[in-house]
Formats: structure tokens, C-alpha cells, sequence
């Protein structure tokens, strides 16, 4: 890792208008209509995008909100819609894809059900298993490198696990346009939960981007990311940071994750402090498997944060 870009933080930009029920024109034949459902996770709502002229693809339908449904079918405008792209199972991603199959008759693709990075230990409690959306199954499953196209579009499924065990990206071909949902946005880092998620799966997947001549990312909430390789290696190095700051809190006798967090989050808002303990959970697994560091019995989250 050389250059000044790596040594830099991501430069996150939270200047987002996200105009709730009107589809906004993003690139040549895609529009964006951000769901109106903001939250600490989710910034100012999900993403959906459309793509095609006459005959279009749904990217992330997002939540099953009736605003957001309706809003969606004025977007299409009577197109047919021939495919339903899901990045991953998160509820405020791919509920909607069920009611917009009924309605259209799309074909549902994606990466696969839902599923965990790693089976739960024994008394271990999944903080966010409300937030899965385990009744998701799609028509289609989609292999790393394998095509969806359709009337002037293609689409290419690049796997990206990290965020979740089954997160996509998508790319559009011969545009440079990659709709990278939860795994790069533009406004903060993604969070990585075990077990749905994983650290080591995360920074794998960041390599694999950076190994991709895309331009443009088109992420699942918030705006684009328009200098996507600079911006995937300070993502790389803001990780790599975190991990040495984990390690230095365990030398300095750190043993509660809860402890790690008050030092290494203290500028950070506190309703993500339970989201900022699983990320410290992903990067302590992370070491483990790595042997840089040893634990008694497999590491875990309890305390002020989550029971467990």
C-alpha cells in the first residue's frame, strides 16, 4: 500500500437530497427514488434504481412501504419490468421485490437467500435478526461474473460479501457504473455484524473492487461515489486503522468490547455505538483467524450494548 490517497480518510459526503417519491435521473437510462425511510442505518432512506428504456431492470426495490410501492410504479410508467435485482436481504432492501413480482411478473435475481457468515455460538443472541429478511428467496441465483440483461442493459453480479454473507454488487456494463448498495457508500462505512457479517470477508471483497475499472458507484443510500479506487482505498486503510486501534485498546488492557468502543467511537453519535460493538466483534474475529490474537472460547458481544 503506497501513495497519499491511501494514507487519507475517506472523504464522506452527507450533502444528499434525497427527494422521497420523485425518480431522479442519476446516468444515461438509470433513475434513483430513495424510499422514505431514514434511520441512523439507513441516512436519508434505501436506494432503488431503475434501469432501461423500454423494458427495465429494479435495483433494490427496498422496504415494503406503500408510498415507496406506489412511487416506484409511477417511476416504471407502464415499461415492462423484466428482472428484480437484489443486492442483499436486509428489510430495507428486498421486501418490496415480492410485491412488485406480483404485480409485474419480474424474474427475482440475486446472490441467494438469506444466510450468516457463521452458524451463532451456543447462548450468542443475533442483534439484528429482526433486520433479515429470511423469507426472501429468489427466482435466480446469480454466480460471480454471471449476466442478466435486457433491452439495451446488462448486468453483471460482482459478489461482495462483508456487509451480509449474500451482498451483490451490480454492474452495468460498458457504462463503469457499479451499483455497489451497502458495501461502498459515500456517506459513512458500512457495517459489518457477526454473524451475518465478516471483517475478513469485508476487506476481501474491497480487494476485489479495487482489482474493477469502475467510475462510478451507485450505492444504496446516499449520493454516488465518483472517484470510486480512491475512495475503496481509504476505506481499506480506515479499516486497517480501526484494526491496530482494537489491538492497541487489548495492550492496554482492554478485555469488554464495550471499553474498546467508549475509546475508539468516542466522536461518534451514540445511538451507533451497539452498531460500532459489532464492528469491533467483526474485527477481534478477524484477528483471531489471523492468529494475531488468541481468545478463551470464541469472542463475543455482551454487556450495555446487546444481551448475550
Amino acid at each position: 500500500m503506497s501513495g497519499a490517497e491511501d494514507q487519507a480518510a475517506p472523504r464522506f459526503i452527507t450533502d444528499f437530497e434525497p427527494q422521497h417519491g420523485v425518480a431522479v435521473p442519476v446516468a444515461e437510462d438509470v433513475l434513483r427514488l430513495t424510499a422514505p425511510n431514514p434511520s441512523p442505518f439507513t441516512f436519508h432512506g434505501t436506494n432503488t434504481y431503475i434501469v432501461g428504456q423500454k423494458s427495465v431492470c429494479v435495483i433494490d426495490p427496498g422496504p415494503d412501504n406503500d408510498a415507496h410501492f406506489e412511487a416506484l410504479m409511477a417511476a416504471i410508467e407502464g415499461r415492462e419490468v423484466t428482472h428484480i435485482a437484489v443486492s442483499h436481504t436486509h428489510r430495507d432492501h428486498s421486501p418490496l421485490a415480492r410485491r412488485l413480482k406480483d404485480k409485474t411478473g419480474a424474474v427475482i435475481v440475486a446472490e441467494g437467500p438469506h444466510r450468516p457468515a457463521r452458524p451463532l455460538f451456543e447462548g450468542e443472541v443475533n442483534p439484528f435478526a429482526e433486520s433479515s429478511d429470511t423469507e426472501f428467496v429468489p427466482d435466480r441465483t446469480l454466480a460471480a461474473g454471471e449476466i442478466v440483461e435486457g433491452d439495451g442493459w446488462r448486468l453483471t453480479a460482482v459478489h461482495t460479501p462483508g456487509h451480509t454473507a449474500n451482498h451483490a454488487a451490480f454492474a452495468l456494463e460498458d457504462t463503469g457504473i457499479l451499483f455497489s448498495a451497502d458495501h461502498v457508500m459515500a456517506w459513512a462505512t458500512s457495517i459489518v455484524a457477526p454473524p451475518d457479517g465478516a471483517m475478513s470477508d469485508y476487506m476481501t471483497s474491497l480487494d476485489r473492487l479495487l482489482e474493477r475499472q469502475d467510475t462510478l458507484y451507485l450505492p444504496g443510500h446516499g449520493g454516488p461515489v465518483s472517484d470510486p479506487q480512491t475512495f475503496v482505498r481509504a476505506l481499506r486503510t480506515h479499516r486497517r486503522q480501526r484494526e491496530q486501534a482494537v489491538l492497541e485498546r487489548i495492550r492496554k488492557g482492554d478485555r469488554l468490547i464495550p471499553e474498546m468502543v467508549k475509546v475508539i467511537y468516542a466522536a461518534t453519535d451514540p445511538r451507533l455505538h451497539g452498531a460500532a460493538a459489532l464492528s469491533v466483534l467483526a474485527h477481534i474475529e478477524d484477528l483471531v483467524e489471523k492468529g494475531m490474537i488468541a481468545t478463551d472460547g470464541p469472542p463475543r458481544l455482551s454487556g450495555e450494548y446487546w444481551p448475550g
